[in-house]
């Protein structure tokens, strides 16, 4: 049984990548926890001097939560049934990315599926803040859904890596996973800057090489000035249904995605982006 935690703020956005989650698990038995989180402000002035509500200010919010959560829950058995799919309603005091850490913990979460944009999603942004928070304190698999993106099929799964991590089969298991269940092939790209690969570079090549050998995949050398602008070409020239990346501090990745200067670049996400841990990144 797949266990995989959905947070909502109950915008179109989250509906939308709640929808991709259950589509790309459709022959899987799952249970799905939907999550909203609420922060009622402490001293509601407004709401102590008209509200004739004989409950709490949390009283309300979380009555409020819940019957969300009740709602989206109706709204996505009539729009998907699935008889192989289980649903679980999870309502909770708290800010949402530590929520997440606590629930991924206390429910052996298996993955974490939101969208990249709340209800007033900036379209500049990268990732809305909720997300990037997520991402930082993910313990398992991460896979944010842009905005309006519709489930297709995972064909062809985009893979960028600077090598400069030791590949183990903790992180990689997921992902084969995927590639198996969808006949997927794998894109393996590295931006190139003219500088040859160290002797652990080439290890960490070989261990995937070696990983991936009875599977569809590929490897690719892109010679580009950034590795937004190599992602980015790359995006425009071949079809692409996922992108995935390994989370560890110490790479390409942090700077990936959390520079602010990364939409000057013209960096954006087109596609759904899985983020898997390495163990060495969240805290």
């Amino acid at each position: 049984m797949i266990k995989i935690l959905l947070p909502t703020d109950f915008s179109e956005n989250a509906y939308n990548a709640i929808k991709y989650a259950v589509e790309l698990f459709e022959n899987e038995e799952c249970n799905f926890y939907l999550l909203n989180t609420y922060t009622p402000v402490l001293y509601d002035t407004e709401y102590i001097l008209y509200s004739p509500s004989p409950l709490s200010l949390h009283e309300t919010y979380r009555n409020k939560s819940l019957k969300g959560l009740e709602k989206i829950e109706w709204q996505i058995n009539k729009d998907l049934p699935n008889s192989k799919h289980k649903w679980k309603l999870v309502s909770s005091f708290n800010m949402l990315s530590d929520e997440i850490k606590i629930q991924v913990k206390e429910k052996k979460i298996d993955m974490v599926v939101m969208g990249t944009q709340g209800a007033t999603g900036a379209k500049m942004i990268l990732f809305g803040t909720h997300t990037v928070h997520a991402i930082k304190k993910a313990s398992c698999p991460l896979l944010a859904i842009p905005s309006g993106f519709k489930f297709k099929t995972l064909k062809n799964i985009l893979f960028p890596t600077d090598y400069d991590l030791k590949f183990t089969d903790k992180y990689l298991n997921f992902l084969k996973g995927l590639i198996e269940k969808h006949a997927s092939t794998i894109h393996i790209a590295k931006v190139y800057f003219g500088i040859p690969l160290d002797t652990e570079q080439e290890k960490s090549k070989k261990f995937l090489e070696e990983y991936f050998k009875n599977l569809p995949h590929k490897f690719y050398k892109i010679e580009k000035n950034s590795v937004p602008e190599g992602i980015d070409e790359f995006q425009n020239n071949n079809p692409v249904d996922l992108m995935v990346m390994i989370s560890n501090k110490h790479s390409f990745f942090e700077n990936l995605l959390f520079r602010p200067v990364i939409n000057e670049i013209g960096f954006h996400i087109k596609i759904p982006f899985l983020v898997i841990p390495s163990g060495k990144y969240n805290s």
